[in-house]
């Protein structure tokens, strides 16, 4: 019973082995297979994703063909809109204290720091006596230029280091860019569609590509955004509903990303006078802790990407 003994082991042990080395054999190719299947599910995953992000890139560029001949309907529309802003702000106007014409003058939206200097030594003269109407002439006049992209709210963001309190003003120009925004993602989300798909397709196709990219984190991504001079804020505000961005996470993470740059606005309105342009507000150091910020705000997204393709 013994005398076969060999490489094998004994005879009588063979099948046993045999029987082992099948179940080996079998669970390896179990295992080849499983992730062989895996891994097509992961490549077809993948074909999905990029089939839906060519559909969506597909859908742009259909609208802007289809749509394009509203954008001159949206276009009256989006100046009615704007006239009717307008006389808002007039009413605000009217309701501001008597000035004389030399500070009639200067109240103006600030074109350059001069302006700035110009309208803060006329607000800070009535900022006491007619606090109430000062704060609303301010917020009405940013959320104005924010809503409509019309440039000079970086004025006003080193004007409020001038005119209130550190806290009151890094919340003022935070609720006003807020909202301002929010009201610029609305307006081209009811009458601006058509004028983004025919007059920035190829802007707003290749935006998508990022948003598509970053669907899981899109507060993490807009955060980044903003803090970041990567993409204008107006085109952001305008194309945001087009890429279908959620009207809540957009003004979260407008509301928190606006913060580190205004930071550095409203403390260097705190020495206006002090200032001959815009730039002077910026130091190297602000520069670079903007910088370390915006890298902070990104990275929860990459680690938990990094994540997904190692455990996937």
């Amino acid at each position: 019973t013994w005398g076969g003994e060999g490489r094998s082991g004994p005879v009588c042990c063979r099948p046993a082995l045999e029987v082992g080395y099948v179940a080996e054999a079998r669970m390896a190719q179990r295992g080849s297979t499983q992730a062989a299947l895996r891994r097509t599910m992961e490549a077809e995953g993948l074909q999905e994703a990029e089939a839906a992000l060519e559909r969506h890139q597909r859908l742009i560029a259909g609208k802007a063909h289809k749509e394009g001949g509203s954008a001159r309907m949206s276009l009256l529309i989006l100046v009615s809109i704007f006239l009717t802003a307008a006389s808002v702000m007039l009413v605000v106007y009217k309701n501001f204290p008597q000035l004389n014409e030399e500070e009639r003058e200067c109240m103006k939206i600030p074109r350059d720091m001069d302006d700035a200097k110009a309208l803060a030594k006329v607000l800070s003269k009535y900022k006491d006596t007619f606090y109430v109407q000062v704060l609303v002439a301010y917020f009405a006049t940013f959320v104005f230029l924010q809503t409509f992209a019309i440039p000079g709210s970086i004025f006003l963001s080193i004007l409020s280091g001038f005119l209130y309190p550190f806290p009151l003003a890094l919340f003022l120009v935070c609720l006003c860019s807020g909202l301002g925004a929010s009201f610029c993602y609305m307006l081209s989300y009811l009458v601006g569609r058509p004028l983004v798909y025919k007059y920035l397709t190829e802007k707003a196709v290749k935006w998508s590509k990022q948003v598509e990219s970053h669907r899981e984190h899109l507060i993490n991504y807009i955060l980044f955004l903003r803090i970041t001079p990567f993409l204008p804020n107006w085109f952001i505000n305008i194309t945001s509903p087009v890429l279908n961005v959620p009207l809540k996470v957009f003004f979260i993470g407008t509301f928190l990303g606006v913060a580190p740059p205004s930071f550095v606005a409203i403390k260097a309105g705190t020495t206006l006078y002090q200032l001959t342009t815009a730039g002077e507000a910026v130091s190297w150091n602000s520069f670079f802790i903007l910088i370390v910020l915006a890298i902070l705000s990104i990275l929860p997204a990459v680690f938990q990407n990094k994540l997904k393709q190692k455990f996937a």
